[in-house]
């Protein structure tokens, strides 16, 4: 399998807006413009046993059973150039959208893709593979499918969709590798056919549903979602939904959308949620107060609703993207620090993003005191193997002041096992 992209070959003629947008898209993912070095990965082959067995990774391992490991954030991505149906906007391929275009661009050699026609979509599963292989027998990861914006009427607007990847290519793909991959489906819930669809996913073997409020135009508390809640219920299957300030996808661009107050429509009728990064990213409008009250941080929001008794048995967050340096360190240490949480955190990575380099600096929580300095340079070099052992390995060494991620928070298969909320 090819193992490189992101080189020359990817760059179009018209250097100067690729130059343009790839600094855009450095500062906007990474937080801020911090040079040149270490921006592209070198996307190098399988891990050399020395690292591979280091004693960091195995003290990364202890304690978590690889047979209950399923990352449950990970992005199916292509351009659709092997019928999978995969469909991606084309501003994302064009240098007139410099921001979207240089985003593709670190995604792609992020996730370490053949560019060559014809070959985007297979390698990017052969190399998704390849780094399963690469944590440890059992592990398994969690593929999104991803639907597409629709408007307030439920019909599919694909102009304003970033990027659609089908349930039925997700299915495919977990299907023909069930020892790498579990898949989660993508419905809108406006969709005239929404339950139906949920039905046929369940059956199917989806062990969750993965919503973008924002860029998929879902506004998670009207009533038109109501009758697929009452679905998500009765099947007992989780909703994953980003909340807080989307930067990574555009669509409806609705930032209102990732209001995590909003969630409480679907927690009420007992659906098991899970907010995607803790919600850590941005402010919202404090609807408690109404709606002229000044916003809060998505965070303090998400926060209010995790320490709400009646949703103790249902709402539950993702730890993905936590430790990126566009995130407010104080969130990471909260989240280390409340023990009392982590029976109702998920691991996962947010794969492809923690093969983009600008996004995660060991060396910075190093500095912050949430990483010890000696795992940086073994941390640096996982990274150009292995991302996905990278974000594992990174999570597990984390602490502030002795307190750590339970081992357990990295143990989901019970979670989408389980039926009942």
């Amino acid at each position: 399998m090819s193992g490189r992209a992101g080189g020359a070959g990817m760059f179009p003629a018209r250097r100067r807006w690729l130059l343009a947008g790839l600094a855009t898209g450095a500062a906007v993912v990474g937080g801020g413009a911090h040079g040149w070095r270490g921006v592209f990965n070198a996307c190098l082959e399988a891990l050399p046993p020395a690292i591979a067995d280091h004693d960091l990774v195995r003290a990364a391992w202890a304690g978590v059973a690889p047979e209950r490991f399923i990352d449950s954030h990970v992005h199916l991505i292509g351009t659709g150039d092997a019928g999978s149906g995969i469909e991606v906007n084309p501003r994302m391929t064009s240098p007139w959208h410099p921001l979207q275009y240089a985003q593709r661009v670190f995604y792609m050699n992020a996730a370490c893709v053949d560019a060559a026609s014809g070959r985007v979509d297979e390698s990017y599963v052969e190399r998704l593979r390849g780094l399963v292989d690469g944590l440890r027998p059992g592990a398994r990861v969690l593929l999104f499918a991803f639907d597409r914006f629709h408007d307030a009427d439920g019909r599919a607007d694909p102009r304003r969709s970033t990027f659609y990847t089908p349930n039925a290519y997700a299915r495919a793909v977990a299907a023909r590798y069930p020892r790498h991959f579990a898949w989660a489906a993508s419905i809108h819930p406006y969709r005239e056919d929404g339950v139906e669809a949920l039905d046929a996913a369940v059956d199917a073997g989806a062990l969750a549903v993965k919503w973008l409020p924002p860029a998929m135009g879902i506004d998670p508390g009207s009533p038109r979602c109501d009758r697929f809640y009452e679905a998500l219920a009765r099947h007992g299957v989780p909703l994953i939904t980003h909340a807080g300030e989307e930067k990574a996808v555009h669509g409806g661009d609705t930032q209102a959308f990732g209001n995590p107050l909003l969630l409480r429509r679907a927690l009420d009728h007992g659906v098991r949620v899970v907010v995607a990064h803790c919600a850590s990213l941005g402010a919202a409008a404090d609807l408690d107060r109404g709606a002229n009250a000044p916003p809060r941080a998505c965070f303090e929001l998400f926060s209010r609703l995790m320490d709400d008794a009646r949703y103790e048995n249902v709402l539950f967050a993702d730890i993905s993207a936590v430790a990126q340096r566009n995130r407010d360190e104080a969130i990471l240490r909260v989240l280390l620090e409340r023990g009392d949480w982590h029976r109702r955190l998920l691991n996962g990575s947010d794969y492809p993003l923690p093969g983009v380099l600008p996004l995660t600096s060991p060396a910075d929580l190093a500095a912050r005191d949430l990483l010890p300095a000696s795992a940086v340079p073994l941390l640096e070099e996982i990274r150009q193997h292995n991302p996905l052992l990278f974000d594992f390995v990174l999570k597990r060494h984390l602490s502030w002041q002795g307190r750590r991620f339970a081992a357990g928070i990295f143990e989901t298969r019970a979670f989408f096992e389980r039926k009942t909320a």
